[in-house]
């Protein structure tokens, strides 16, 4: 399920079904791409920060074109203690590697994968980010 902006309409919420991984998009190439998902960042309960939350960079490709600075969205990442991911989805390979590696990372947020919780996943992302 995608969304724009957060929070949910709650007229739907008997409908709506469990969220197992928030995953917010910022393109590189728009500084309100940023502020939307900072604006979004208050709106999600503080439990979901322990493993189930990532950010996914776009653009990254075209870096002389870039709005955001790269810095601002690391710093994202370690003040959530979330992982970063970068992506450019114009590349066909990229695009089809973030997408394996996004749904590996719901499958373990979901507990679907015997073994390994969303926060020990979580940890271990973090940790080979900052090597």
């Amino acid at each position: 399920h995608l969304a724009t902006s957060l929070p949910l309409p709650s007229e739907r919420d008997h409908l709506r079904p469990r969220i197992d991984m928030i995953v917010f998009m910022c393109d590189i190439k728009s500084k309100y791409s940023l502020k939307n998902v900072e604006a979004c960042l208050a709106h999600v309960d503080a439990s979901f920060f322990l493993g189930k939350v990532c950010f996914l960079v776009t653009g990254v490709g075209r870096v002389n074109y870039s709005s955001v600075e790269v810095n601002a969205i690391w710093k994202l990442g370690e003040v959530y203690c979330s992982p970063v991911l970068f992506c450019e989805l114009e590349l066909d390979g990229i695009r089809v590697a973030t997408a394996q590696r996004l749904l590996r990372m719901l499958q373990i947020c979901a507990g679907h994968v015997p073994g390994v919780s969303a926060l020990c996943f979580s940890s271990l992302m973090r940790h080979s980010a900052d090597d």
